[in-house]
């Protein structure tokens, strides 16, 4: 094969990495939130939520141009304040692979969280601990392994986001061209080899996240099996 360009690469890694990372902290504050109160509305707070996974990437391109295009409120906003927009930037990419795959982080965190046992936090809050050492040394640690496999498959679903990426940030070579847009348009140029080369490329980064998450999963079943 050719040599090419690996700025999809580079491009691709950058916007999953900190879509990630946002979404690590959202989803530890939701699952969080959602596991300790009851209130009216949850049902519905939570289908918001998870809305993205049944949606077509088509509509949440849609939605994010409506909020962060020039003339949208939040577009509008952050151009006056801060002097920058979103739309065709890889920040809008990077937008995108976060609202796609917040769901993804947000059901692992959850099931985590759930499967903790409250009687070590309760015995916790009668020594009087508090509620965020709490969490930092027992719930956490005891959900690790969940929210590790969760943020696998974030990352993984943040490399592989086309439609709404292509929506919001648009297709501009060196700037905005992720791995998926990078096949797309070598596909609809009819270079098929540098389509293919992208696909094992993204093909590898997901069988490869994919089996760590499984062998994580069996080797912390095992443990506690053995416990």
């Amino acid at each position: 094969m050719m040599a090419y360009d690996l700025s999809p690469l580079w491009l691709s890694l950058r916007v999953a990495v900190i879509s990630t990372l946002f979404v690590f902290v959202v989803s530890l504050a939701l699952a969080r939130f959602m596991t300790r109160r009851d209130f009216f509305g949850k049902s519905f707070l939570e289908a918001l939520i998870l809305l993205p996974l049944v949606l077509p990437p088509t509509v949440i391109g849609f939605g994010l141009i409506v909020l962060f295009g020039v003339n949208g409120p939040l577009g509008m906003l952050l151009e006056q304040w801060f002097g920058f927009r979103v739309v065709f930037t890889w920040i809008g990419a990077a937008i995108a692979s976060f609202v796609v795959s917040l769901p993804l982080m947000y059901q692992s965190v959850l099931a985590a969280f759930e499967k903790v046992d409250p009687r070590w936090e309760n015995v916790a809050r009668t020594m009087g601990v508090s509620e965020w050492r709490i969490f930092r040394t027992i719930t956490f640690p005891l959900a690790w392994s969940g929210i590790l496999a969760g943020l696998i498959l974030a990352f993984a679903r943040g490399i592989g986001e086309f439609g709404a990426t292509l929506m919001i940030a648009g297709y501009i070579p060196g700037v905005t061209e992720t791995i998926p847009l990078a096949i797309y348009f070598a596909y609809e140029a009819g270079d098929m080899e540098k389509a293919l080369f992208w696909v094992l490329i993204v093909s590898s980064l997901g069988v490869a996240a994919i089996t760590w998450v499984n062998y994580w999963r069996k080797k912390t079943a095992v443990r506690i099996g053995r416990e």
